[in-house]
């Protein structure tokens, strides 16, 4: 059954910082979202700002009849996705739309629809959630909103180059921080482990709540396993927040921990923290039970 769209425009908990069921590598795996150090959507020109087709047609910006400093009148040529008659775009959130007030009402509204089918379909079909992301942020591409769920959508299609670009510009546009953990497993995503330990090192972490700091954690572990260093992942995610059972991360920071050991050759270490990980994942999004016996 499909998941019901986010109201906020934005991927939910579920999507926009997804969690999965990891495999027995998937902290070293890129394109996974669990443990593997994927973490767990927001962007008026007179182009972004027309109405656009919903026929599924390919549409592209209107030629400048000078020189212009918007980037978005020089996007590449999209497939614009079908939109379900039965999304209206009213199931955003009201804080969500206002983001969209800058847009005519025309454009607001195929806006809205675009990103609440980013959400509709970001964990069944990832490929059509990442062309309803490159739409809307197609025609609102100054709006923080529609880069930052195109960047999410993008990364979930594992399209890490695209999703860098639009989480960028998200980050440009309204400075938020939050998105950082991901830009740095786009990195990784695109084979730069080390410029990923370079942003998990950088001033904007310490703006990061706790849960986007976990996140981070488990990124650059993650990018010292791409580079083989093991015994410095195991060292990443050393933390007191390992004891922590009942936060949203604490199944994610534990199975990381667990995979580390298992990748380091400290496998009797590894099965205790999966079964420690098993004993808060009281839902079963991942296969510790079954490695804690293994």
């Amino acid at each position: 059954m499909e998941r019901p769209p986010s109201k906020s425009g934005r991927p939910s908990s579920s999507s926009g910082r997804p969690t999965s069921r990891p495999s027995s590598s998937s902290s070293d795996r890129r394109g996974s979202t669990s443990s593997s150090g994927r973490p767990t959507s927001r962007p008026s020109s007179s182009s972004s700002d027309r109405r656009p087709s919903t026929s599924g047609r390919a549409v592209s910006p209107r030629t400048p009849m000078g020189r212009s400093s918007d980037p978005t009148r020089f996007r590449p040529r999209i497939v614009e996705p079908l939109i379900p008659d039965e999304v209206t775009g009213e199931e955003l959130e009201k804080s969500a739309r206002a983001e969209l007030l800058s847009l005519s009402a025309d454009n607001a509204k195929v806006v809205a629809r675009h990103l609440v089918c980013v959400d509709l379909f970001i964990d069944s079909d990832p490929e059509r959630a990442h062309l309803h992301g490159m739409a809307a942020a197609h025609h609102a591409g100054r709006l923080a909103i529609a880069r930052e769920s195109a960047g999410y959508a993008a990364y979930r299609a594992g399209k890490y180059e695209i999703a860098l670009r639009e989480l960028r510009a998200a980050h440009r546009i309204s400075g938020d921080v939050s998105i950082w953990p991901v830009m740095a497993d786009c990195e990784r995503g695109l084979g730069r482990p080390a410029k990923a330990l370079e942003m998990a090192g950088s001033a904007e972490v310490k703006k990061l709540d706790k849960a986007q700091e976990i996140e981070m954690r488990i990124v650059a572990a993650g990018a010292r396993r791409d580079l083989g260093e093991t015994q410095a992942a195991v060292i990443t995610l050393t933390c007191k927040e390992l004891k922590t059972e009942n936060e949203a991360w604490s199944v994610r920071l534990r199975y990381a921990y667990a995979d580390a050991l298992e990748a380091a050759g400290r496998s009797t270490e590894a099965r205790e923290w999966f079964k420690k990980c098993a004993s808060v994942d009281v839902d079963g999004v991942t296969d510790a039970q079954e490695r804690a016996l293994s």
